[in-house]
């Protein structure tokens, strides 16, 4: 069995920990923060996580990794209901009226309503129970390789910044999307391309308890949708607790400024149709203040080369060390999870072979992991088209080509004709049509391929044969405040 030392315990690394812990490996685990664990899920969100400063925003874990935890490690999900997360069953969430006939592939629909906190806390919980050793306060600040390697060079263990180092035949960096593999490898010969693009949005976030006596609203699949200057969206988490996130264009100074006032936030909520019964004084209070996350990147990394050799062995990259996606979607932790699995499933194929092993891990994680990247370039690039805001800045290494499979701009004429698509079809239909519904659910919850739905020729004739009536339809309701009409929401001094 191998020695793995993975740098980073929090999502992506603590779920190599579980997968790889439980095949039978020694995994130690090398965290920078000092995070000792706390006694329990309410305490866990006051966890002190410089290195991972979105644990208090909202978070999705969607279907496709509540099933594999249901399918591979079903003590990890019992313990996560036992902490306080419960059971988001879309299916159940139906419209009135909607045929609820049950189908194939209804029992995977199901989802889970927890916080970040809760999660990684019940995950070290277990992952500690077993083999799995924990340094922390102290990071990686180097690797060190085998003394004459022929490229590519071989990763044999790594130096801590205390001085130590730990030997291992697998050395792994979950340590999120600040990491920077470029420079630990840069020393032994190896550059690391990546692309990055700008998202456009910052978002805003903050946490709600229900009240004693309250309950949640009535709910009818995912809430969350789109004003064209504002994005907003509730979570469900554990132990009566959901958080509210809105979202504005990183250009947008005014309306940024005032999202992070928390009476201000409360405006914005309560001014949004959908979020407005979440945050009523008589249903639910809040308990944290607004926290801001800004710097949004959907990026991608090339460990191995245009010829598809790898650029390093005895290395792999895991979550958003390795990829990362606009966290607006709440695919990070899914995906994470499902990219830990798929490195365990490549050490179980191929042990210590480390060339065919970094080949089968970066094979599957572009057929799981890649495709969730680029519908993330594609929908925001949309966004800004439809907003007609300027392309955000990408970086992209000189050495490596475009990505073929994500568009280039596209026009605004056809980005107003996307959403008018959407807005006049696919969400009319999201109502009314249950094939429709199973299908975009599906996709949602990462247990189809991104472009599923324009790929089922039913769902697309279904979804254009509701946009052709949109002129026998009543107008939709505006789903929230225009620009200036929420402005003056937030500031109505002004």
């Amino acid at each position: 069995m191998a020695r793995i030392v993975v740098a980073g315990a929090g999502i992506a690394g603590l779920g190599v920990a579980l997968a790889a812990g439980r095949a039978g490996h020694r995994v130690t685990l090398v965290e920078r923060d000092d995070t000792p664990l706390p006694t329990d899920a309410h305490a866990a969100f006051d966890w002190d996580r410089h290195g991972a400063p979105q644990v208090r925003h909202s978070h999705a874990f969607l279907a496709r990794l509540r099933n594999l935890l249901r399918d591979r490690y079903p003590d990890v999900l019992a313990e996560l209901l036992a902490a306080g997360a419960s059971p988001l069953d879309f299916i159940a969430m139906l419209p009135e009226g909607m045929d609820r006939t049950p189908v194939e592939g209804d029992d995977d629909l199901v989802a889970l309503a927890c916080r970040r906190t809760t999660f990684e806390w019940v995950l070290r919980r277990i992952v500690l129970a077993g083999d799995t050793e924990l340094r922390h306060g102290v990071a990686v600040r180097g690797l060190r390789t085998r003394d004459g390697s022929a490229a590519p060079p071989l990763v044999t263990g790594v130096e801590l910044d205390d001085g130590t180092t730990l030997d291992a035949d697998v050395v792994v960096l979950a340590n999120g999307r600040r990491s920077d593999p470029a420079a630990l490898l840069r020393p032994h010969g190896v550059e690391v391309p990546e692309r990055s693009e700008d998202t456009g949005i910052v978002y805003f976030s903050r946490f709600f308890r229900l009240l004693d006596g309250a309950d949640y609203p009535p709910q009818v699949g995912p809430i969350g949708g789109d004003l064209g200057h504002l994005k907003f969206g509730v979570f469900p988490g554990d132990n009566r607790t959901f958080s509210v996130t809105l979202a504005a264009h990183t250009h947008d100074a005014d309306l940024r400024r005032r999202l992070q006032d928390p009476d201000a936030f409360l405006r914005a909520a309560a001014a949004i149709p959908t979020t407005r019964p979440y945050v009523e004084a008589d249903r639910a209070e809040p308990f944290t203040e607004v926290h801001l996350m800004a710097g949004l990147l959907n990026r991608r990394r090339w460990f191995t080369t245009d010829d598809g050799a790898p650029r390093v062995l005895g290395l792999h990259a895991v979550g958003d060390a390795h990829t990362c996606t606009n966290p607006l979607y709440g695919r990070g932790c899914s995906l994470a999870i499902v990219q830990a699995q798929l490195l365990a499933d490549a050490l179980a194929d191929h042990d210590l072979d480390h060339e065919a092993r970094a080949l089968a891990f970066e094979s599957s994680s572009e057929r799981e992991v890649t495709p969730w990247y680029r519908a993330a370039v594609a929908q925001d690039r949309l966004d800004r088209s439809a907003a007609d805001l300027p392309a955000g800045p990408a970086d992209l290494a000189d050495d490596v080509g475009t990505d073929e499979d994500v568009d280039g701009p596209v026009s605004r004429e056809q980005a107003e004709l996307a959403r008018s698509i959407l807005r006049d079809g696919l969400f009319p239909a999201l109502r009314s049509d249950s094939v429709v519904l199973r299908a975009f659910l599906r996709m949602l919850n990462l247990l189809s391929p991104p472009d599923a739905l324009v790929r089922d020729g039913d769902v697309v004739t279904r979804v254009m044969q509701v946009y052709a009536r949109r002129g026998e339809r009543p107008p939709e309701a505006p789903a929230g405040p225009e620009r200036d009409e929420l402005l003056q929401v937030l500031s109505p001094e002004l």
